[in-house]
């Protein structure tokens, strides 16, 4: 799916053709003007108005050398290496696809939304293979990243985790045995990522 090419003027700068031929693919070519650098377009700059400003960081190539062009109040500047310009396209592609979130009519961010789009597919594709006893399987789905996370803040302090999650100690201790979450690497991913 493409954002409509009347919504946004953009500018981008790169000479990476998979970035520019992304941008063209979600943009339509109608809205998007590409240039190497900052420098090859600067002539034409006064003559146009850009929402958007996509560069990609080229040895100091500065979006400063454009702040005389654009009013960086009301431009959306990104700026960064051709792997953060795809990173970045394709994420504006997700949320641009049907079904996602951002197309949910009440456009609500929340967890409850998000689980309730989340399990209402998983619970569809259940219905369809005759599935059975839904709800102890999704609370195991849901319980075991949540204790798991809850690990990982607290470094695998499970004292601290039961209080975090609202639990007994003993009976977190439990769900960690029953639900056959690995402490070692837990504690591990915690300390790697402190």
């Amino acid at each position: 799916m493409s954002v409509p090419s009347s919504s946004f003027a953009i500018l981008l700068l790169t000479n990476d053709t998979a970035v520019q031929a992304l941008v063209k693919q979600i943009f339509k070519d109608a809205s998007v003007t590409i240039a190497r650098d900052a420098s090859a377009f600067q002539k034409e700059l006064p003559k146009h108005r850009f929402d958007a400003v996509m560069m990609e960081s080229q040895g100091g190539q500065e979006i400063s050398a454009l702040n005389d062009h654009l009013d960086l109040s009301r431009t959306l500047c990104i700026k960064g290496s051709k792997a953060v310009l795809k990173k970045t396209l394709k994420t504006i592609q997700l949320m641009n696809q049907p079904g996602s979130l951002q197309q949910n009519k009440t456009r609500d961010a929340s967890l409850e939304s998000y689980l309730e789009v989340k399990m209402g597919e998983f619970v569809k594709g259940m219905r369809n293979g005759s599935a059975k006893n839904l709800h102890p399987i999704l609370i195991s789905a849901v319980e075991r990243p949540l204790i798991t996370s809850a690990l990982r803040e607290t470094r695998g302090n499970q004292i601290q985790a039961a209080e975090l999650l609202g639990l007994n100690r003993n009976t977190l201790r439990k769900k960690i045995v029953n639900l056959h979450i690995p402490l070692k690497q837990t504690k591990m991913r915690a300390s790697h990522s402190a």
